[in-house]
């Protein structure tokens, strides 16, 4: 299982961290114009803010478990990212995106099943 929950939270981070780049270095309306819709309604400050904070998570998924300092932080970017699709799901939902639905749904699931895996039976401490 802990080769399992690797996997998954490499692959959380290398999507994460993707999202987040290209939501930090374009601008808003290449991203509105590019499918991303929603970003009509925020901010260009609130869209560069929720770009800083996957590309930190993505970070969090890896680097302190595989530096070994403070391997904790591994299921807080799990939860973090968890609570960041809960609000993408909100997002979607009020504007009908079904279809993006699904895809914040599998990844909230991912996200929650590191961050059980990592707080619980498979913490990097035990």
């Amino acid at each position: 299982m802990n080769i399992v929950l690797w996997v998954i939270a490499g692959l959380l981070a290398a999507a994460f961290a993707a999202a987040g780049i290209m939501k930090l270095t374009q601008p808003k309306e290449k991203l509105a114009a590019s499918g991303m819709a929603w970003m009509e309604s925020y901010s260009a400050g609130t869209v560069k803010l929720i770009g800083a904070l996957e590309v930190l998570a993505a970070i969090g998924l890896i680097l302190p478990a595989a530096l070994d300092i403070v391997p904790v932080l591994v299921p807080l970017a799990a939860l973090g990212l968890a609570l960041i699709m809960v609000g993408a799901i909100v997002v979607h939902a009020r504007r009908k995106e079904n279809q993006a639905i699904g895809i914040n749904v599998a990844l909230l699931l991912l996200a929650a099943v590191v961050a059980w895996g990592r707080f619980g039976p498979y913490s990097f401490g035990s």
